[in-house]
């Protein structure tokens, strides 16, 4: 069985400094830490989890925190959770799911569904924290660069030659919505157009009644941004309804690229998030964020894909 001594001699470091790399890595430098990880990965050795968690008054557990009524066996968020539990994983820490009101004992917490009045409960935590989705109070976030895809998908629809580009937004008061509004605002203006924004809650069927309430205002080479793959679905169904041509005369593209963009009939054009690597991201910012006595760790912001489908011109 391979000893900490073992991986010492390896490295050439002391068993002091490998000790320091799996219990206080904050007190390492970068390359002393990488070289001893490439040794203890070379050797196959792995701490003792348990013992270190007790040395160290630890539990070992993160506890996800789920700020909203959702419902985790979708695949948008199963695909997160994955990614999460992978990451926790890779460095024997176990996952918990928790409301606000189970909130207690774990080592840390990853947060989502959090909303602007969450911050004074935020503020009264007494562990360490981050969270999945942008954030104007300088808490520590990881999320999908959402500014950048509705950048991209405007652009997309632009290439594509639709004269009308028209967002429909989910009617949500929060930083990713106004991200999502500004890309594809700040896109239409330098090409010297007007936007035309409706914003309704993520329900397709809701965007199904807005597109048929509106569908006067529509004119064939139109293009529908829409910040949910939900409110995009409900688009496709409408138009079809008014028997309007998709790709040809209408275009779609949503905002997700889980399920239900494959799901739909034609498939969606998307802008794709890539919620495991999402999820894997968090799971190493909030062990970084424990194992350095819960100093801030800033943001990180994801670039998504875009993916071309049925929904939108070739």
């Amino acid at each position: 069985m391979t000893t900490l001594s073992d991986v010492a001699k390896k490295a050439s470091v002391s068993k002091m400094t490998v000790s320091r790399v799996i219990n206080h890595p904050q007190q390492v430098t970068p390359e002393l830490r990488k070289i001893v990880e490439q040794a203890m990965e070379q050797l196959n050795y792995h701490p003792n989890s348990v013992a270190s968690a007790l040395a160290h008054h630890r539990t070992n557990v993160v506890k996800l925190v789920i700020l909203e009524d959702i419902d985790t066996t979708e695949p948008y968020y199963m695909n997160l959770l994955f990614g999460i539990a992978s990451g926790l994983g890779k460095k024997h820490y176990a996952l918990q799911l928790a409301t606000d009101s189970e909130v207690g004992g774990g080592d840390g917490y990853i947060i989502t569904g959090g909303r602007t009045n969450d911050a004074k409960w935020l503020d009264q935590l007494n562990k360490p924290f981050v969270l999945f989705g942008e954030n104007r109070y300088g808490y520590d976030f990881i999320d999908t660069d959402n500014k950048l895809g509705e950048q991209i998908a405007t652009q997309y629809a632009l290439d594509k030659n639709y004269q009308s580009i028209v967002f429909i937004g989910i009617d949500e008061k929060e930083p990713f919505e106004y991200s999502r509004e500004a890309g594809y605002i700040n896109t239409l203006q330098k090409h010297n157009m007007i936007p035309k924004i409706f914003r309704i809650q993520n329900h397709s069927s809701l965007a199904e009644k807005l597109i048929i309430s509106n569908w006067k205002k529509f004119a064939p080479n139109t293009c529908f941004i829409c910040a949910s793959d939900r409110i995009a679905v409900g688009v496709v169904r409408a138009i079809q309804r008014k028997n309007g041509n998709i790709p040809r005369d209408f275009g779609i593209i949503g905002f997700d690229g889980v399920f239900l963009d494959q799901v739909s009939n034609p498939k969606l054009t998307t802008i794709k998030q890539n919620l495991f690597k999402l999820g894997e991201l968090l799971a190493e910012m909030i062990l970084q964020k424990i194992q350095q006595g819960g100093a801030q760790q800033g943001e990180v912001l994801i670039e998504p894909e875009l993916i071309k489908s049925e929904s939108t011109r070739i």
